[in-house]
């Protein structure tokens, strides 16, 4: 059997974040673009591939040259299609796994509608300078949700490596936003409560603790709440 990490932490909503569902029968005055939900609960959930998604994506511009187009997925650098793995040829599977997350402080909120909120926003034409209004969806600042990646132990002297490259991308990733409307406000987190759990895997658990309590430090870079 494979030895697996399983990495476990709190992501907290600093500014209202926006990951989009399907809006295909929003009724006329209903909000044009509603966030992503669990359709079991109807809470909001970050999907795991937008997490994976992200991380990728910051992890590869922080790997480029200043100016260097980023190239196509497989074509990453080779750090990258370890950890997240390629559909090419030949194909890499990724060492990590991202499962979708769900809220875990819904019992702070009085009810599932007060864990979003309904942003307005105008785009304007310019060649008319018409105005066209629209309601964004969004997981209101303080949600908390639960974060598990599972990570498969392929070669055990690349364990504390590809760890170091996970924080990072999580470091990146606080400094930047997480969804859509990003350069408009939305999208802050932050990461905190790191837990560890091995499986059929002989490391020293205090050197994880340590390189993913940097990653904590980063929240004092973010928005203070």
């Amino acid at each position: 059997m494979v030895g697996k990490i399983v990495i476990k932490s709190e992501l907290k909503v600093l500014t209202g974040l926006h990951i989009g569902g399907s809006d295909a029968f929003s009724a006329i005055g209903a909000i044009d673009s509603p966030v992503v939900r669990d359709s079991r609960t109807n809470r909001p959930i970050i999907p795991g591939s937008s997490l994976k998604g992200k991380l990728r994506t910051l992890l590869a511009r922080s790997l480029a040259k200043p100016g260097e187009k980023l190239p196509k997925h497989n074509d990453d650098n080779e750090i990258i299609l370890r950890l997240f793995g390629s559909s090419g040829e030949p194909i890499i599977k990724s060492r990590l796994q991202f499962a979708d997350a769900f809220v875990s402080n819904a019992n702070e909120f009085n009810s599932i509608s007060d864990l979003t909120e309904a942003k307005f926003e105008n785009t304007i034409k310019r060649d008319t300078s018409e105005a066209m209004p629209r309601q964004i969806e969004r997981v209101v600042s303080g949600v908390k949700f639960n974060v598990a990646i599972c990570y498969d132990v392929m070669n055990e002297s690349e364990i504390f490596e590809d760890m170091q490259y996970l924080a990072r991308a999580m470091k990146l990733l606080q400094l930047d936003y997480l969804g859509g409307h990003g350069t408009r406000g939305s999208g802050r987190v932050s990461f905190n409560d790191f837990s560890f759990e091995l499986y059929d895997c002989n490391i020293d658990i205090n050197k994880l603790k340590d390189i993913f309590k940097e990653v904590e430090k980063y929240e004092l870079l973010s928005i203070q709440t």
